[in-house]
This record gives structure tokens, sequence and C-alpha cells, in this order.
């Protein structure tokens, strides 16, 4: 008795407006990176100076990469797991993380033994993916209480 191998599952578009409302959180998400980081650089530069400016650009810049190329590797991998049904060793997963780490490190470093004005910039950059998730959570939450989703 051979069984026949199932064929992998259509991944199904979004149809209510909620799922379509849902399933666009991560391009708010990078999109509030964008704008949260532009702001407070300019924020930063104005009120503690250039270096600082310069040092918190870099780390946002680093942030946005990381959470862009994240998403992606993320996705790519989730996808190749759902059409092949395969377990996959998630190799490629690691070594961008590794590579997303090692360059902040070299640019955390670099930065750390020329200014600590643009190393604390850097580090309060570093955190913009942060801000971002707690204005998209609270972009879900007005328009769950307003919409109803």
């Amino acid at each position: 008795m051979t069984s026949s191998p199932l064929p992998p599952p259509v991944p199904a578009e979004p149809s209510t407006p909620a799922d379509r409302f849902f399933s666009a959180a991560i391009p708010r998400m990078l999109r509030f990176l964008l704008v949260l980081g532009l702001t407070f650089t300019v924020f930063t530069a104005w009120r503690f100076g250039l270096i600082a400016g310069l040092g918190f650009a870099a780390g946002s810049l680093i942030a946005y990469w990381s959470f862009r190329s994240l998403n992606q590797a993320v996705q790519a991998l989730a996808a190749r797991v759902v059409e092949t049904r395969n377990r996959e060793h998630g190799l490629s997963l690691v070594n961008g993380f590794f590579l997303r780490y090692l360059l902040a490190g070299i640019v955390a470093y670099v930065i750390f033994t020329s200014s600590s004005r643009a190393f604390r910039g850097f580090l309060f950059g570093l955190c913009m993916p942060v801000a971002a998730m707690l204005m998209e959570a609270g972009f879900e939450t007005y328009a769950a209480l307003r919409r109803g989703y």
C-alpha cells in the first residue's frame, strides 16, 4: 500500500480586513523604524551634538538592516519548510545571525574606541526595533478597539 505525497499547501491570501491589517505588521514596523530613526537622529544631534547623532544614526541603520534581513531569512526558511515539508537545519539562518552580530560588534568597537558619546548614541540606536514594536503594538491596540478586530 503506497501513499501518494500530498501537494504542498497554497498560502492563502488574507481575505478579511483584519487579516490584511495584521499581515502588514512587519512593513509597518519597518516604516516606524525609518521614521523614528530619522526623527531621533535629528533630535540627538540637536540635543547631544553631532557626534552622538552620527552614532545614533549608525545604530539605527544597523538595527533596521538587521530587523529587515532577519525577517527575510525567517520568511525564506518558513517557505522552504512549507514547500518541501522537510525540517531545515537552519544553517543559513544561523550564519545570518552571526554576520549581523559580527557587523554590529565591529562597528560598536570602532565607535567605542573613537568616542564615548557616539558609542552611547550607537547603543540607543540599536534599541530602535523595540520602539517600533511598541508603536506597532499601540497601533494594533487602537485598531482593535476602534475597528473591532
